[in-house]
């Protein structure tokens, strides 16, 4: 068993918020009532400029559910899985505290698009 079986703490979630999926390069929380769960994705960094020396990034998403679809949206991207937490915990905190009709995906979008993730990149290497 990993020691980080919870990358963020049960306790340090937000209320309604669980891990719904964790495993290396991916981890997914979603919302008890809400239709949104948060994404975190390590991904191949292609298109990145070579000299930032980035093999691979996180990418931040949100899914949501409108009617008969999933919609998927980007947060953003940062460069390590501490970033990546931090994000994401960000991103549910913002939602719990802001968000009155949890039914409204244009609300959960405009709250999420509020989110700085450069505020989370860490500024060690130590980190990744």
């Amino acid at each position: 068993m990993y020691s980080d079986q919870h990358p963020i703490p049960r306790e340090a979630l937000p209320p309604g918020w669980g891990l719904v999926e964790r495993c290396d390069g991916y981890l997914a929380y979603r919302h008890a009532r809400l239709p949104i769960e948060l994404v975190a994705d390590r991904t191949p960094a292609d298109g990145s400029h070579p000299g930032l020396g980035l093999g691979r990034y996180w990418e931040l998403t949100y899914r949501y559910s409108l009617e008969d679809r999933s919609i998927t949206e980007s947060i953003g991207r940062v460069s390590t899985r501490q970033a990546a937490v931090k994000g994401i915990l960000e991103c549910m905190s913002r939602v719990h505290d802001r968000v009155e009709n949890p039914s409204d995906p244009v609300e959960i979008q405009g709250v999420l698009e509020g989110v700085v993730l450069s505020d989370y990149v860490p500024d060690d290497r130590s980190a990744q």
